[in-house]
């Protein structure tokens, strides 16, 4: 290679791996702030289904007392359960008719089937953290590669050139490490509660479902 270019490409990965470091710790917060984003995601949806119900059971003579400090899934896990002892007592001819009506209101709407970005998104966030750690060995890569580059006189001014590089490699690791580190112990805080709103979309298509289909094969039946 000329010298000239090899120069230029030396330049080139030592400015690389001079930014290695601050752009993975702005990708972290960026990650952090995705984090947070789903979480009020995960809550509007949570709060929707939540309300969704409330007015489903709305008209149930036994219907569960719930506290004011109960979270929103088992809200969900109250209403959800409402719907099945009624679904589950045929003599309970006047509110399995109500659950009729209403039944087919929530099924034209269908929030509760939303649920495919938010799966979609929150994988990517998940996945994306084991990219941290590659980025900052990447970095150190790249300081390594501009020290070579450079030095193309002899061994002594290439081992000069990879000392004078080597904070570059050792903060570009030690960023991807902590954005990780950070980052997997904020995914620990927020996956049981994805997790929950996954279980109770899957308990209300589920429930959805036997409803649709016992109350209309109910209504045909009594007329």
């Amino acid at each position: 290679m000329p010298p000239q270019l090899r120069e230029m490409s030396a330049e080139l990965l030592s400015r690389l791996a001079g930014w290695s470091a601050p752009v993975i710790a702005g990708m972290a917060v960026l990650h952090f702030f995705a984090f947070l984003w789903l979480a009020a995601w995960a809550r509007r949806d949570l709060r929707r289904m939540a309300t969704d119900f409330d007015s489903f059971t709305r008209e149930l003579k036994h219907r569960s007392l719930l506290d004011t400090g109960i979270s929103l899934s088992d809200q969900i896990d109250a209403f959800l359960a409402d719907v099945k002892e009624v679904l589950d007592d045929p003599t309970k001819k006047a509110e399995r008719l109500s659950l009729t009506h209403r039944v087919k209101t929530i099924d034209e709407q269908r929030r509760y089937l939303q649920s495919q970005s938010f799966e979609t998104c929150y994988t990517v966030c998940r996945t994306m953290i084991e990219a941290y750690p590659l980025a900052g060995v990447l970095g150190t890569i790249l300081a390594i590669g501009a020290a070579l580059q450079g030095g193309n006189e002899n061994a002594q001014k290439t081992v000069a050139n990879i000392v004078r590089n080597f904070g570059d490699s050792v903060w570009a690791t030690f960023a991807g490490l902590v954005a990780a580190i950070v980052l997997m112990f904020i995914n620990s805080l927020v996956e049981t509660r994805f997790r929950r709103l996954s279980e109770n979309r899957q308990q209300v298509r589920e429930t959805v479902a036997r409803a649709k289909r016992e109350l209309s094969l109910g209504s045909g039946g009594d007329a």
